[in-house]
């Protein structure tokens, strides 16, 4: 019987407390270093000994690499493509006991010392020794261990199925790995004569309420995306106040009526997207003056289920111009009980409709001027890149002001389903079967993995006109951001989210359950391979 480095209950322990230990929160140096690690633990399987070219880092952005690890078996182009992240969130909140939040064993055993600063739910996890805590245990380096686990018995037992292992950095930002994966999934496929039969992601599995018993795969990934606006207003002095309007002052009309909106909210398959909320609002005002502020931001979070960007962009529209009607009507009346004569009126424009209105009046050269200027200050992020280029635009426009200028800032995550999949259909049973039967495991469906995931990037379906509007209306597309939506059409194969239980990611009581992750869910994924590996029917490309 051969013997395993990884694939066994202990040797997966012992390798999930070594990854965690490389500190790869999202845009740190230990990010780029970090799947070199990966790819020098893999260098030790004999196949890869064998098929050096089998294994390879690629460019992602910012020094940052995306691995490739193909086991191919002969003669066989049925592929199932592994996808986990290895990017984590900081770590501040741990406090003094920062230092060891990427040494799980040691963190677990000190918070038997403060327990009384743990959420009691916590607490009775502690003390149950069933969890290991740590920053990335459960989001989610584990998936990448146990797909490390399935990649090193594949090729032992040279399984008749291909595995093609990718892991990415950056999802909890911008998910620039896995955008820039995407062309490579492609390049592979090609290249080895492949067929994508499964997108198979890692992401861990959440509880939907406490004390929720059940264990959950998830056969789509909620989408994602922001739509924004940059209000500009009209400055003034604050001894004579409605001799302009502010920007805040507008804002606060457009955040009433987006934040919690309904309108905004979508039910697929009986589950719910969560309501939209502000995720950022700020005026632009760099000094203290007497100046009124006249140039404001505000980011607001939308999920998708069925929505595209387009649709999105038409609603959010929509939305804008009641908040604009009300916030007109407001301060006319208030320059009225002032005897005071208005400035004008709000408006609402599209960031297309501005771009078009500065181009036929500045000049494309000079517009573009403005974009390269503010795309060569590396201190700002795609969001800030996204509000100055259209500040400048309007600074050059005011004749346009007061006004509410909408547009997308990154990142844009597409929703993705499988769930009327019949092939999907077969996994999830066939799991749910497997985990009653060997750990007495009850396995549930959810249609959507709701904690945004890379799956976003495969088997995206629309005819154009979706991403058309989020292209024309993104200020850095193209620049420091884009997507490759017609690439992404390609990778045509259904999608499946399994992944280990656990409690409380991005929080300081992040934690994994230790038999879940390590010896049933390997398990499960395992047998579900392999039984796919053994059929012949093909996927039914309509509706998978």
């Amino acid at each position: 019987m051969a013997e395993f480095q990884w694939a066994t209950k202990e040797g997966l322990s012992s390798l999930l407390c070594e990854v965690v230990s490389w500190d790869s929160r999202t845009r740190t140096p230990g990010e780029i270093e970090f799947p070199k690690k990966v790819q020098a633990k893999l260098q030790h399987l004999s196949y890869f000994q064998q098929n050096p070219s089998h294994l390879g880092l690629y460019d992602a952005d910012l020094g940052r690499s995306f691995l490739t690890a193909l086991y191919k078996s002969p003669k066989v182009k049925e592929t199932v493509v592994l996808i986990s992240h290895f990017d984590t969130v900081f770590t501040e909140e741990y406090g003094d006991l920062e230092e060891y939040a990427f040494r799980p064993k040691e963190l677990t055993k000190l918070l038997y010392n403060r327990m009384e600063s743990l959420p009691l739910d916590a607490r009775d996890d502690l003390l149950s020794g069933d969890y290991l805590f740590g920053r990335g245990t459960m989001d989610m380096k584990m998936g990448l261990v146990m797909h490390m686990g399935l990649i090193e018995k594949a090729t032992v037992e040279k399984w008749p199925i291909n595995l093609l292992l990718l892991t990415v950095p950056d999802e909890e930002v911008n998910s620039s790995g896995m955008r820039a994966a995407v062309l490579k999934l492609l390049e592979l496929k090609k290249e080895y004569e492949l067929d994508y039969k499964l997108f198979l992601n890692g992401e861990p599995v959440f509880t939907q309420q406490p004390g929720d018993p059940n264990y959950y795969v998830y056969s789509g990934s909620i989408g994602k995306i922001m739509p924004s606006v940059l209000f500009y207003g009209r400055e003034t002095h604050v001894g004579e106040p409605l001799s302009g309007i502010t920007a805040n002052y507008i804002a606060s009309f457009m955040t009433q009526k987006m934040e919690w909106n309904e309108q905004l909210q979508e039910t697929v398959m009986g589950e719910k997207t969560p309501l939209p909320v502000n995720l950022q609002q700020k005026d632009l005002k760099v000094e203290y003056s007497a100046q009124t502020p006249f140039r404001a931001a505000a980011l607001y979070n939308v999920f998708l289920m069925k929505r595209n960007a387009a649709e999105i962009m038409d609603n959010f529209e929509e939305i804008a111009l009641d908040a604009a009607k009300v916030c007109n009507e407001a301060y006319q009346k208030s320059c009225t009980s002032q005897n005071v004569k208005p400035i004008g009126t709000v408006r609402v424009f599209r960031y297309e409709e501005l771009l078009k209105y500065a181009v036929k009046k500045l000049g494309s050269e000079y517009v573009n001027s403005i974009k390269r200027v503010i795309h060569g200050k590396n201190n700002l992020d795609d969001r800030e890149k996204s509000f100055h280029i259209v500040e400048s635009l309007m600074i050059e426009c005011q004749e346009l002001a007061p006004a509410m200028i909408l547009l997308f800032a990154p990142p844009y995550y597409p929703a993705v389903n499988s769930s009327d999949c019949e092939f999907i259909s077969e996994c999830v049973d066939y799991i749910r079967q497997q985990g009653m039967e060997k750990f007495g495991l009850s396995v549930q469906q959810k249609h959507f993995f709701n904690g945004i995931s890379d799956l976003s990037y495969v088997n995206y379906k629309d005819s154009g006109s979706g991403w058309t509007s989020f292209i024309d209306n993104t200020p850095v597309w193209g620049h420091s951001y884009s997507i490759p939506f017609q690439e992404m059409k390609e990778l045509r194969a259904p999608v499946l989210n399994i992944g280990p239980f656990g409690k409380d990611a991005h929080k300081r009581t992040e934690r994994l359950h230790k038999r879940s992750a390590f010896v049933e869910v390997p398990a499960l994924v395992e047998a579900l391979i392999k039984k796919i590996s053994t059929q012949t029917s093909p996927i039914k490309p309509l509706n998978c």
